[in-house]
């Protein structure tokens, strides 16, 4: 039967793998945002994933973009790429996952393949999402309806790692199906693709990418703090230490994202559920969310040092977005800098030229500046870099100097600037 692929979700992962796709098969890209379906219909992709050329080629391929039921119901194959988010508890919050299932589920037909590609705990796909499937539609899985499981490992910004040159985990409900699932991936992955034994392995492979990934950085983010106390440039201590062939070179810093900074929790869930308590990852999770508290208390200690004022001094935060680069500001962890600054009465500017001002009404809660903030003659107390974009990385010593009220204090938190007042 030929393949006509619906994905459902056209965000950082959702769209790119939509546009692969396009090349090869006739493609529904479904977003339940309106204005989202308008924009990429109008050739703009906000996430700037796609270039402008890009979203229209895959329009003149044949895609379509749209946020009507109807546009899917005779597609064959569904693949769901919505955000798998936690609550302010770090619980997992599979609304998206559960709403998309029962969307699906109203359009699903005989010998219909379901994939996920969301990140979750083992488990999900056929404990929590195939129940919703089944109840939506009617049917019998693995005998009416089929599904599959392949791991999104789209890395936000990155224009050489895309989604076809990134090895891809598959995995199906069936051997057969398996098989399937595998083949269409390969149809498009040219980095090839890796046949899990079943969709519980592929689901546990996915969310231990990242948190192995956190523990790393926890324990380099925990050494930092130890060598800061001991007055050592860990910078300093890591570069030697790199020496050793199979040393692990990371650095320290803040640990958010829509990845890294949120999958472990999804893995502790189940384990506390099943009565385990993974103390290794929810002490390094611990340690990772403390470094903005961390960073910030940093700074007021050398405002202080110089005979600042706290109490409504002007603080620049040069960064917003969870990496270099990219206007992602899923869980980014500048806002912990923030809201510790604000605590302190501090009166904070917050500047990145990557994001897109009215994104940050629906991932950010404090205010951005609209203009450079190196072009104005305003002058700050200290400035934070937070977040390595390539137009801080040009940024000169006179620069800083330029905007700052009095002695200059900058607290470089990603290691691109020569004489920092302090580095992590």
């Amino acid at each position: 039967m030929k393949k006509k692929i619906c994905v459902i979700g056209l965000g950082y992962v959702g769209l790119p793998l939509a546009h692969a796709f396009s090349e090869k098969y006739e493609v529904v890209g479904f977003d339940i945002n309106k204005s989202r379906v308008e924009e990429l219909n109008n050739g703009y992709d906000r996430t700037l994933e796609l270039s402008k050329t890009q979203v229209k080629e895959s329009i003149k391929n044949g895609m379509v973009y749209s946020k009507n039921l109807e546009d899917i119901e005779n597609c064959n194959v569904y693949i769901v790429t919505v955000p798998t988010p936690i609550d302010n508890s770090n619980r997992p919050d599979l609304t998206p996952l559960i709403k998309s299932s029962q969307m699906i589920g109203k359009v699903l037909k005989k010998n219909d393949i379901v994939i996920y590609e969301s990140t979750v705990y083992p488990g999900v796909t056929e404990e929590i999402c195939v129940p919703e499937l089944e109840s939506a539609s009617g049917m019998k899985f693995n005998s009416d309806f089929f599904c599959g499981y392949s791991p999104e490992r789209i890395n936000p910004g990155d224009k050489e790692h895309t989604v076809t040159k990134i090895l891809k985990i598959t995995a199906g409900s069936t051997p057969i199906v398996a098989s399937e699932v595998d083949e269409l991936y390969k149809s498009i992955i040219t980095a090839g693709t890796h046949k899990a034994s079943s969709i519980k392995v592929a689901e546990a492979a996915k969310v231990i990418e990242n948190t192995q990934r956190d523990v790393n950085i926890a324990l380099v983010n925990e050494l930092a703090l130890i060598f800061d106390t001991m007055g050592i440039d860990t910078n300093d201590v890591i570069e030697a230490a790199a020496t050793k062939w199979n040393f692990i070179k990371l650095k320290p810093g803040l640990v958010g994202g829509h990845c890294i900074g949120v999958d472990p929790y999804y893995l502790t869930f189940k384990a506390e559920e099943l009565g385990y308590k993974p103390n290794l990852i929810l002490g390094a999770r611990q340690i990772n969310n403390g470094m903005g508290k961390y960073i910030a208390e940093k700074t007021i200690k050398l405002m202080i040092k110089e005979g600042k004022r706290i109490k409504d001094s002007n603080i620049l935060v040069l960064g917003a977005t969870f990496k270099e680069d990219c206007p992602d500001l899923r869980n980014t962890k500048v806002t912990d800098i923030i809201d510790e600054l604000n605590d302190y009465g501090a009166n904070v500017d917050i500047y990145d030229p990557w994001v897109d001002l009215e994104e940050v009404k629906n991932h950010f809660n404090h205010k951005l500046m609209d203009k450079n903030p190196f072009e104005n003659e305003k002058k700050y107390d200290a400035i934070i870099i937070a977040v390595a974009h390539n137009q801080f990385v040009k940024l000169t010593e006179d620069d800083y100097k330029s905007i700052s009220n009095g002695n200059k204090i900058l607290i470089d938190i990603k290691g691109i600037v020569k004489n920092p007042t302090w580095r992590l």
